[in-house]
C-alpha cells in the first residue's frame, strides 16, 4: 500500500496495490483501525480532491429527492455513508438545520471541503455535529459535538415526518437525534394501528406511538427506560393534537416490565419492538440472540389470538435469517402459531450498495399470530 512506509497520516489518500504494485483501489487510511482503508475510488484515474466529493455529494443528495415528497417530509437522510460511495460521512436534514457526523478518518481529513460544499449543494444554512459515535474511538479519533455553522444549538427542532410533527433532539438524542430510517415503517403502523390496544415498546420519543394513535388506536402504551424521552413523546401527540388520553406511559426497563404485563394477564392486539442495537459484530450474535429470543418470547405470550408483532432488529452482527430463526424459535416456546406476513427494512433514503450488504442493518417482521 503505497504512503504507509513513509508513515501515512489519518486520513491521508493512499493507493493499494496487490503483490506486484499494481493498482486495486484509492482510499483513506486509518493507522489505529482493523480496517487500514476505506476506499474512495476503484477508478486509478479518479482523483480525491475537492471536485470529486463535489460530485459523490451531489449524486447521493440529488437521489433522496425521488425518493421524498417534501409536502408531508422534511427529514430524511442525505448521504449514507458507503453506500453512497463516502465511507464514515453521515448526513441527516432536520428541515433546515443538517447533522453530520465524521465517523472515520477520511471525513475526518477531510471535514472543512465536506462542510463548505455540504453547505453549497444543499442550500440549508445550519450545520450540527455529532461524531461522537463510540466508532471513532477504533479509528483513534476523538468524540466531537456542537455547532459547526449557525448561530446557536437549537435544544429542539421540529420536523415533519407522513404528514406529522415532532421535536427532535439533535443534541443529545440516539443517532442522530431520530429514527429516519423507520419513516415508512412508521406509516405501516399507522395504517395497521386502527381499533387496536397498541403495546410500543422502546418508544424513545413516539414515532411509532405517535402514528398508532395517528391511526385510530384505541389504546397505547409506551415503555421506554428514560421518563425524558416518554415526555418528549406525550410532547409529539399534543404537538399532533392526538387524543393523549388514549395514551399511557411506563419507565422502565422492558425486560422486566414485560414480564410484569404477563404476570398481571394484560394482552395487546398490537406490539411493536424496536429495541436498541444488541449486536455490532456478529462475534457478539449469541449474546444478541439471547436477548431478542426474550423479548420476542415475552411479546407473543402478550398478544390476543390474530394480534400482530412488529419486531425489529437493528443489530448489524445478527443477519435477516438469523433473526427470523430467532423469532421463529420465540414463537415455538410461547406455544403459539405464527406466519411473517411482511418484510420491512430502512427507508431508500438510507439505500445499501450491493457491493455492501452490510449496509441493510435494520431488518423487521410484521407477524401474525
Amino acid at each position: 500500500m503505497e504512503g504507509m512506509d513513509a508513515g501515512g497520516g489519518i486520513g491521508e489518500t493512499v493507493d493499494v496495490v496487490d503483490s506486484r504494485g499494481r493498482f486495486l483501489a484509492r482510499g483513506a487510511y486509518s493507522p489505529h483501525s482493523q480496517i487500514r482503508v476505506r476506499i474512495w475510488s476503484w477508478d486509478s484515474g479518479e482523483a480525491v480532491n475537492e471536485v470529486f466529493f463535489r460530485d459523490r455529494l451531489a449524486q447521493a443528495m440529488g437521489a433522496r429527492l425521488e425518493f421524498v415528497n417534501p409536502a408531508e417530509t422534511n427529514a430524511y437522510r442525505l448521504v449514507n455513508a458507503e453506500s453512497d460511495g463516502l465511507p464514515g460521512l453521515i448526513v441527516d436534514r432536520y428541515a433546515d438545520t443538517l447533522v453530520i457526523q465524521c465517523l472515520s478518518s477520511g471525513p475526518e481529513r477531510w471535514r472543512d471541503t465536506l462542510v463548505k460544499l455540504i453547505l453549497e449543494i444543499s442550500g440549508c444554512q445550519q450545520i450540527f455535529e455529532r461524531s461522537d459515535s463510540e466508532v471513532r474511538t477504533l479509528e483513534g479519533l476523538a468524540p466531537r459535538v456542537g455547532m459547526l455553522i449557525g448561530s446557536e444549538t437549537p435544544e429542539r427542532l421540529k420536523i415533519q415526518e407522513n404528514g406529522l410533527f415532532f421535536e427532535v433532539d439533535i443534541c443529545h438524542g440516539h443517532k442522530t437525534g431520530f429514527y429516519l430510517d423507520q419513516r415508512e415503517n412508521h406509516a405501516r403502523l399507522r395504517a395497521l394501528a386502527a381499533g387496536r390496544k397498541v403495546l410500543d415498546c422502546f418508544t424513545y420519543s413516539g414515532g411509532f406511538a405517535v402514528s398508532a394513535l395517528a391511526g385510530s388506536a384505541e389504546r397505547v402504551m409506551a415503555i421506554d427506560s428514560s421518563a425524558e424521552v416518554l415526555r418528549l413523546a406525550q410532547q409529539n401527540m399534543v404537538l399532533n393534537r392526538l387524543p393523549v388520553e388514549r395514551a399511557e406511559f411506563e419507565t422502565g426497563d422492558v425486560f422486566q416490565v414485560l414480564r410484569k404485563y404477563r404476570d398481571r394477564g394484560l394482552s395487546f392486539n398490537l406490539i411493536i419492538l424496536d429495541p436498541p442495537k444488541f449486536a455490532t459484530t456478529s462475534a457478539q450474535a449469541q449474546r444478541a440472540a439471547r436477548g431478542y429470543k426474550d423479548i420476542n418470547l415475552l411479546a407473543f405470550k402478550l398478544l390476543m389470538p390474530g394480534g400482530i408483532l412488529v419486531t425489529f432488529s437493528c443489530s448489524g452482527g445478527v443477519s435477516e435469517d438469523l433473526f427470523q430463526k430467532i423469532v421463529a424459535g420465540a414463537a415455538l416456546d410461547a406455544g403459539v402459531s405464527a406466519r411473517i406476513v411482511e418484510r420491512l427494512h430502512q427507508g431508500p433514503d438510507h439505500p445499501m450498495a450491493l457491493n455492501f450488504p452490510e449496509g441493510s442493518y435494520l431488518k423487521g417482521f410484521i407477524i401474525q399470530v
